[in-house]
């Protein structure tokens, strides 16, 4: 995924204000006057990111997933070596989703648009992780396992966490949840 391409530089400002603001508090709860004033911006500023509220939470979480999606990568881009590199991948994924409170996930989880976007963007990591594991098994630095089994088990555990049943189940949040995943995959994939 690219960054957006905003008109101005304000409008990247207020985005990642409003994904910090929704991150920290949730937004459910929030109305479009309110959002204004902690933005420190008027309604008409807010519509010219999006038309409606609605489209807003949408907007930001496209916009949080895509600026984390580039840091991410660049931490795997960072490291060399096929665990190195899945290690980085899932401990990045798990410090994007660091500042997310309890109740920005259970927004998130309630709102249709915005869980889809949750979920389209667990497809993508399953696979990106599915391609580091084979580039891996290529390189002769893990056994030669199933890249693609392996990545489905990853797959599940990523949407697992996702609909926050690790946190009802284990008590670890998100963040938490990646970097155990992390721990287990390359520890059980080695060569």
């Amino acid at each position: 995924m690219t960054r957006p391409a905003f008109a101005t530089r304000r409008q990247t400002e207020l985005f990642d204000a409003l994904v910090t603001l929704f991150l920290s508090e949730g937004f459910a709860h929030l109305t479009l006057d309110e959002i204004a004033a902690r933005l420190r911006c008027s309604k008409s500023t807010l519509y010219t990111l999006a038309g409606s509220k609605e489209q807003l939470v949408q907007a930001a979480t496209v916009h949080f997933f895509r600026t984390a999606t580039a840091t991410v990568e660049a931490d795997v881009a960072a490291v060399t070596g096929a665990r190195e590199r899945i290690a980085a991948y899932l401990a990045a994924v798990g410090a994007a989703l660091d500042p997310a409170s309890d109740r920005f996930m259970a927004d998130l989880d309630a709102f249709a648009p915005a869980r889809a976007i949750y979920e389209k963007n667990t497809r993508i990591a399953a696979g990106r992780v599915q391609e580091l594991i084979a580039e891996g098994v290529a390189a002769g630095e893990f056994r030669d396992v199933h890249a693609a089994f392996a990545a489905d088990l990853v797959a599940t555990a990523m949407v697992r966490i996702q609909q926050r049943i690790v946190l009802d189940s284990t008590g670890l949040d998100d963040a938490a949840a990646y970097r155990e995943l992390a721990a287990i995959l390359t520890g059980g994939i080695q060569a």
